[in-house]
């Protein structure tokens, strides 16, 4: 069953111009132009890789990264190992942007906890420790 773009666009959960950027960054390849007028026909190995796509971002990986992906999945040499060191390095990079965060967070809470929420904006605590950082 081939699609035509907008076809395949909804079926894979993202929409036209999704398709036509992942074409022009070689995440997927773009179908040949029929010889006669009609539109280009997605097959259902194409939507599977859009789908595919699409399922490793929401999981962190960047576009770069599902193209790495994409290119073991198309390398006859390539095994399992390489895929789970890609997944173990992004689990990496996940932990480190979390305990980033985690330090805002306490940082916040103690400058919550000083505050005391009332008075003159002039004199809050909260203002005045972010200037003395910056």
């Amino acid at each position: 069953m081939d699609l035509k773009i907008g076809q395949a666009a909804q079926a894979a959960g993202v929409n036209v111009e999704t398709i036509r950027y992942y074409e022009r960054r070689g995440l997927i390849t773009q179908p040949r132009k029929p010889l006669d007028v009609s539109a280009r026909r997605y097959d259902v190995a194409a939507v599977g890789r859009l789908r595919f796509i699409k399922d490793t971002q929401r999981i962190g990986f960047s576009l770069n990264e599902i193209a790495d992906l994409h290119f073991l999945r198309g390398r006859a040499d390539a095994n399992c190992r390489e895929v789970r060191n890609l997944a173990v390095q992004k689990r990496s990079e996940v932990q480190d942007r979390l305990d980033g965060l985690q330090r805002i967070a306490n940082l916040l809470d103690e400058l919550i906890d000083d505050c005391p929420g009332k008075g003159d904006l002039s004199a809050c605590s909260i203002i005045e420790a972010i200037e003395r950082a910056g």
